[in-house]
């Protein structure tokens, strides 16, 4: 097989790269630079399909590849921030309590966890379902570790403060744990971000998205975050109700 065939696994394994040095951040509590790898490796992830499409080297190899390194990107790095936060707040706090016991036991911060099975279940699905060649049912593991990733960064950013009291409170980050579990996995169809064709009538819902993403990025930063991932569910929702309307 030809070098050029290979490329796309390449920038694969750039992105499983990014997700193993994200983890050794993320355990050690360097959640800045854990963030900024998970960015650098949903950015590998964005490439590798793409140009699997231009130098037609796509192969079930290539598939199951690209699963494996955003388990690790996108799914096991966010479970071990969410992990690691609750963690954070178990040793620090002591008003917090879920039941009697299980808080003080350890047990809570291990919910965080939910976060990389759901995820696990999410990557296994989408390579069997027919229905997601060209958009996604339910959040993608990217998107979703994004969500998880920016709530440290909130947090240090620090820029309202009643915001970051709901950020650091372990029943909220236990909630956002399930919560992102259930979005990975539920029927919402969502549109894709990744380029197939160069047109603006394939691309165009895709661009405006991108628009109103970057102007909310310059000017709410990390908290823009959230807000892009929930303009994204309603705007897919917004999408598919006019799509069947002219169905």
């Amino acid at each position: 097989m030809s070098f050029k065939k290979q490329i796309p696994n390449l920038i694969t394994f750039l992105n499983l790269i990014c997700g193993l040095l994200a983890l050794i951040h993320a355990f050690n509590g360097n959640y800045n630079e854990a963030f900024s790898l998970v960015c650098l490796g949903i950015f590998f992830d964005f490439w590798d399909g793409f140009f699997a499409r231009i130098f037609n080297a796509q192969s079930p190899l290539g598939v199951q590849l690209d699963s494996l390194a955003d388990m690790v990107t996108s799914g096991v790095v966010p479970g071990v921030v969410m992990y690691k936060m609750l963690s954070d707040i178990q040793e620090n706090q002591d008003i917090y309590t879920l039941t009697p016991d299980t808080y003080y036991m350890g047990i809570v911060p291990y919910i965080g966890f939910v976060i990389t099975v759901a995820s696990c279940f999410r990557l296994a699905k989408f390579n069997i379902d027919t229905r997601q060649t060209d958009s996604f049912i339910g959040l993608p593991t990217p998107a979703n570790a994004l969500l998880i990733m920016s709530i440290p960064m909130i947090l240090f950013a620090n820029q309202y403060e009643w915001l970051s009291e709901i950020l650091s409170n372990p029943y909220f980050l236990v909630a956002l744990s399930f919560l992102s579990a259930y979005l990975l996995n539920a029927e919402i169809p969502l549109f894709s971000l990744k380029v197939k064709y160069f047109s603006w009538e394939n691309n165009k819902l895709q661009v405006f998205f991108l628009a109103i993403s970057a102007l909310l990025l310059v000017v709410f930063q990390y908290l823009a975050i959230p807000m892009i991932i929930l303009f994204y569910v309603i705007l897919s929702v917004i999408n598919n109700t006019l799509l069947s309307k002219k169905a």
